[in-house]
């Protein structure tokens, strides 16, 4: 008996080493099944079902309101957050005296999406506002001093930051010193010295008990939203009554998604009520966008990160970063559709210069693991790399190696920016801030998952030893011990639409509330090939015959796609997720083939 079966029990289907060297284990213990067992009896679900649920820290009595959100339910007040009242204040101050905002937001989704509900709101009371979003090559993330003495040049009365601003000290003294208002809305860590202004909202400042730091900005954003309304309301503003504020929410769950903050309590709800406002296709910039992605069918969560997500993201890597919050203001179908193209056409450069960095990314990943283990960090650098596409480079290489990855695109005079993505637990950010106290890194931060940093180039070798020194125990142990925890198993035969409709019902899935994993034990792979650049098509066959269409994304050249490859006839099992296919009208399911082991 193997070390990970006396840690882990009996492997799932004897799976103890995979095809991508991952040891199968069930995800429920005795314990968890009998939750699964409660919950099926007092909701009368599926037992599969009931396992997902139970699998995710559901018991019989919270499943109801579970798989029923609502935001009655689950919405705090806003005023339990720290200086929300303060803010909302400002804002009605603006609205009362018609002063000019300017709305300052980050360049990616989360930043696109807060920056547009702030500005709708402020529209509808006939407030002039500008949306800023900095350049990510030139000005970096945040306030700068130079932005702001601009905005208020063009005479910004109050300036709103979202997704940003908690650290913005010196650019905010520049506003402190022209008169001039602040009000930050941000979700994003924060020492205890704060920089100036008439309001502070973030979840995560030590002196807030509400308790909401799993909100991402534009989630914040709405509660800011409806206290301001509330407060509105209750000082007899008419306007304020035209207002639907749910009408506002496919924006919440376009950042929500795309954010990848955990899908639970209040972010549930957002998402759950904003798929049902975007499916009615009122946001003319998100319709637009939807039709040039090629979204089929109801949208869902994958439809917000994988193809609207994205391309929203694609003007802020390579493009004008502040058309996608000019696309999400938008009620002219006409120029949403111009803008949606741009986009479309942005996505498709960004997709070409990933490529291309992601193979000489690869190539010196390769040249530092050699025919060892290799480093326990990769750190990958290149003058000539475009600083807005390195995060996708580090999030590619650490999926393929195992480990974490750092992609630095260097600049003529030597600076490198850069950006890392972390395996499940290993602390990166804390790492870079290690760095960066250690003088290895110019600046940099982040959380456990993900960190960007500055580095000078000359400095690129003493950092690579700093995070060996760092991580090398902590990240061995970590991928020596990798196990895929699966929800149940399900034959071809049994992968109907009506049980990815019930599994459906347990979602929406994504961080925090992860996509059941399930195992198709022992079947016949028929045929395998690749699509696209580097998918693959698979056909499997259960021993009734029954027949079930798989696709195994990003694994043509990987052990996992060469062994598939080369198994056509071959019985294996497989572990994945079902999904639904639409193709010309019709419904189908589908394998998203994650693993996969030789049966015996």
């Amino acid at each position: 008996m193997s070390a990970m079966t006396d840690e882990h029990g009996p492997a799932f289907l004897g799976v103890e080493s995979s095809l991508t060297q991952q040891y199968w284990v069930p995800r429920l213990d005795q314990l968890g099944l009998n939750r699964a067992l409660a919950i099926s009896q007092s909701e009368g679900i599926s037992d599969l079902v009931a396992r997902v649920l139970a699998g995710r820290g559901v018991t019989a009595q919270n499943a109801k309101s579970f798989l029923e959100p609502t935001l009655r339910d689950l919405m705090p007040d806003p005023s339990s957050l720290r200086d929300m009242d303060a803010a909302a204040a400002r804002l009605c101050e603006a609205i009362a005296k018609q002063h000019k905002v300017a709305v300052f937001g980050d360049y990616d989704v989360d930043g696109a999406a807060s920056a547009s509900l702030m500005s709708l709101f402020l529209s509808h009371f006939g407030v002039a506002n500008e949306i800023y979003i900095p350049d990510r090559i030139f000005e970096g993330y945040g306030p700068n001093p130079t932005a702001i003495d601009d905005l208020i040049d063009r005479g910004a009365e109050l300036i709103v930051t979202v997704d940003c601003g908690s650290t913005s000290h010196e650019a905010l003294e520049c506003a402190r010193a022209r008169g001039v208002d602040v009000v930050i809305i941000d979700h994003h860590q924060i020492s205890q010295d704060h920089p100036p202004c008439v309001a502070l909202v973030n979840p995560n400042r030590g002196d807030d008990l509400s308790g909401q730091g799993h909100l991402c900005a534009a989630g914040l954003v709405f509660l800011t939203l409806v206290a301001t309304l509330r407060s509105l309301r209750g000082a007899g503003d008419r306007r304020s009554s035209s207002l639907d504020l749910m009408a506002m929410l496919d924006l919440v769950a376009l950042a929500t998604v795309c954010d990848v903050v955990p899908l639970t309590g209040l972010n549930r709800a957002y998402v759950v009520k904003g798929l049902v406002v975007a499916r009615h296709m009122g946001n003319a910039g998100l319709a637009a966008l939807m039709k040039v992605a090629g979204v089929d069918g109801p949208v869902t969560p994958y439809h917000l990160g994988y193809l609207l997500g994205p391309r929203i993201n694609a003007g802020g890597r390579i493009g004008d970063a502040a058309l996608g919050s000019r696309l999400l203001t938008l009620s002219d179908s006409n120029e949403a559709r111009e803008i949606s193209e741009k986009l479309n056409q942005l996505n498709q450069e960004r997709q070409l210069l990933e490529r291309s960095m992601l193979e000489e990314a690869e190539a010196e990943a390769l040249a530092e693991i050699g025919s060892g283990e290799g480093p326990a960090v990769l750190v990958t650098a290149l003058q000539g790399w475009h600083p807005g596409i390195v995060g996708i480079v580090a999030a590619r290489l650490k999926e393929k190696f195992k480990r974490p990855a750092f992609a630095i695109a260097i600049n003529p005079a030597g600076l490198g920016t850069g950006s890392g993505r972390s395996i499940s637990g290993f602390d990166m950010g804390a790492m870079v801030r290690g760095a960066v106290d250690s003088g290895l890194a110019t600046k940099g931060g982040g959380h456990s998952m993900a960190a960007g940093l500055s580095v000078e180039q000359s400095n690129l070798g003493a950092l690579r030893t700093y995070f060996e020194e760092t991580a090398a125990v902590r990240v061995k142990a970590l991928r020596s011990n990798q196990t895929m925890k699966l929800d149940g198993a399900v034959a071809a035969s049994g992968a109907t639409l009506e049980l990815l409709d019930q599994l459906e019902s347990a979602g929406p899935y994504g961080a925090g509330h992860p996509q059941p994993v399930l195992a198709v034990p022992d079947h016949q792979l028929l045929d395998a090939r690749i699509v696209g650049k580097d998918h693959l098509k698979l056909r499997l066959a259960d021993t009734t015959g029954a027949k079930l269409d798989a696709i195994a994304f990003r694994a043509a050249e990987t052990e996992l796609g060469a062994a598939l490859l080369d198994g056509r006839g071959q019985r294996f099992h497989l572990a994945g997720s079902l999904s639904v296919n639409h193709w010309q009208g019709r419904r189908t399911v589908q394998l998203r083939v994650m693993d996969a082991a030789k049966s015996m």
